[in-house]
């Protein structure tokens, strides 16, 4: 009688009345929360737009010649809100340390960026030697903002206490107080022009957790974000910088922020649910899955 329902409300729809179970290669956990909002508000509503859009897509990876759903992609319920001062990258830390296993590809589906200090420090309880590659438009390294530590704009800073180390990738606004800070904290800074350059993944270490800012992306490509700042990584920059993380380090977990749905068009939430499917088949393939190495393009 399945046939009698529609899909799954989950990403690409997939079945996912099942528990969590290691045969799962990637695990989506929605986390709608924008409680730091400066500017436009509306990141909460981003994980269900990306989890609608994504159900559009088609399973099959043109460039890869594979279809990474056949891993098994299992849509986690979304983690519960709690409004006080911090309370949220608590939550996110214990979430991501109850869900990391050596098997396991966590994607975090956002939400704002304030979250990721709480991924990363429960991603470093199974991977001590854990970096950051950190894609955003914006520093993130204010010590406060708007009289809270926990603010979307202090985001990597927060994780740069944790002794993590970083990389900065895609910026083109920050104050002076963070130009400052970021060279005291030894956090390598490429600006969007240089983000496809080498000495990104040269500053990484083994174990790489990939953090996504969706304004890192050209308003163009994508103009529904909280904070949009011209200029930007074209789609296929973006795509070339996670080729070259995946190929040559082990990316164990990564998050989708910012996309705020009512500032753009439908199509931004269909590109960000396009680039969490691409992301997944790229880690996975560099996981061993369907094979070890990317297969060169097949048009020309």
């Amino acid at each position: 009688m399945a046939s009698l329902f529609g899909p799954p409300h989950s990403f690409l729809g997939l079945d996912t009345a099942e528990p969590l179970a290691a045969r799962a290669f990637a695990a989506v956990l929605p986390i709608p929360y924008d409680g730091t909002a400066s500017y436009r508000s509306g990141a909460r509503f981003g994980p269900q737009a990306i989890i609608d859009a994504s159900e559009q897509l088609e399973t099959f990876d043109q460039e890869l010649g594979l279809e990474p759903a056949e891993w098994g992609i299992q849509t986690l319920p979304p983690l519960d809100i709690d409004l006080k001062d911090g309370a949220m990258v608590e939550r996110a830390r214990q979430a991501a340390a109850f869900l990391a296993t050596p098997e396991r590809f966590l994607l975090t589906l956002g939400g704002e960026h304030s979250l990721t200090p709480g991924l990363v420090a429960g991603l470093r309880e199974l991977y001590p030697d854990l970096s950051v590659l950190y894609l955003d438009a914006h520093a993130d390294f204010r010590e406060e903002y708007q009289g809270t530590r926990f603010s979307h704009a202090c985001g990597l800073r927060r994780i740069r206490e944790q002794g993590v180390p970083a990389v900065l990738c895609g910026v083109r606004s920050l104050s002076r107080e963070e130009h400052t800070a970021l060279q005291r904290a030894g956090v390598a800074l490429f600006r969007a022009e240089s983000a496809a350059s080498g000495e990104v993944v040269a500053s990484l270490s083994r174990h790489v957790y990939v953090s996504i800012d969706l304004d890192v992306l050209d308003p163009g490509v994508m103009p529904a974000v909280g904070t949009p700042e011209p200029g930007g990584l074209s789609w296929e920059a973006l795509l070339h910088v996670l080729r070259a993380v995946t190929r040559e380090r082990r990316v164990v977990a990564a998050d989708l922020m910012e996309l705020t749905p009512e500032a753009g068009p439908p199509y931004a939430a269909y590109t960000a649910a396009k680039l969490a499917y691409k992301l997944i088949g790229y880690v996975g393939r560099s996981w061993g899955l369907g094979g070890s190495e990317l297969p060169a393009p097949a048009l020309v």
